[in-house]
């Protein structure tokens, strides 16, 4: 009966060393993706990775549960020999994850219990749940269910009908500034907020655009057209001389009187 125990036992943990070599091969596929491939990787192929990985882990599940397999729990596992020295067939065995067998590592490898700051926490959060009453617990409860249900549904929901709400966001959001535009029609319009006056300094003589009506002084001037010569007073230039006989030439009789502005004649004070 005893032979026919460990018989059983061993061809157990057999087929179970089988599934975690396929947990671990799948997982070894997985991460490499993940480190290497990330550019090209899609999300339908990481929910199918998943979707593997759990999986195989239902089997094990099944497999442990299965009544032709022995409790595992009822097997303890004792550490014949501890040395600090390096075991090439251990290195061999675990892939050269553990390659020594000394009094260090054998407390987390054996281990059959949480660390204690593990358990510490664990007993933490037990006690806060036991303060908290049904009632309390019940509306945190729903709460979440709530959270979660509308989460679902957004995730639910077309890719059309997101992409339908973002255009109309972006549609009714307004682009611009009834404040800045209306400022800057009064500017150009009217000189609303415009300096009227020119910053001093010198004007050049003969330098166009520039004179009595652009730096805001007193526009009296007087043009006096005649003997084949046009002089401008006050605009700091001078009309060449025309010759006799040729087309554009006024009499001198024509005199030409531009009366004061003073600032009326203004762009900006129309």
């Amino acid at each position: 009966m005893q032979q026919r125990e460990e018989k059983q036992l061993e061809a157990s943990v057999d087929s179970l060393i089988s599934r975690v070599a396929h947990v671990k091969n799948a997982l070894h596929s997985f991460i490499y993706k993940l480190e290497n491939e990330y550019e090209r990787l899609t999300w339908p192929s990481v929910l199918d990775n998943f979707a593997l990985l759990s999986g195989q882990l239902n089997t094990i599940n099944k497999l442990l549960k299965n009544e032709k397999t022995p409790s595992f729990r009822n097997q303890v596992i004792i550490p014949l020999l501890l040395s600090p020295d390096r075991d090439e067939d251990l290195a061999k065995l675990t892939e050269q994850r553990v390659p020594v067998f000394s009094h260090e590592i054998v407390p987390d490898y054996l281990r059959t219990k949480p660390d204690p700051e593990v358990e510490e926490q664990e007993k933490q959060l037990s006690a806060e749940a036991a303060r908290i009453g049904p009632e309390v617990a019940q509306k945190q409860i729903q709460t979440l269910n709530k959270l979660c249900s509308n989460l679902l549904e957004k995730l639910n929901n077309p890719r059309d009908d997101r992409d339908a709400e973002s255009a109309a966001i972006r549609q009714n959001k307004p682009s611009f500034n009834p404040a800045d535009t209306n400022a800057l029609v009064g500017a150009v319009a009217f000189g609303k907020g415009l300096s009227k006056c020119r910053p001093p300094g010198p004007v050049a003589p003969g330098h166009p655009g520039q004179g009595p009506m652009m730096s805001g002084g007193p526009t009296l001037q007087q043009v006096t057209i005649g003997g084949g010569s046009a002089q401008q007073a006050g605009m700091g230039g001078s009309v060449a001389q025309q010759p006799q006989g040729q087309p554009g030439k006024m009499p001198s009789s024509i005199k030409t009187n531009i009366k004061s502005a003073s600032g009326s004649m203004h762009p900006y004070n129309r």
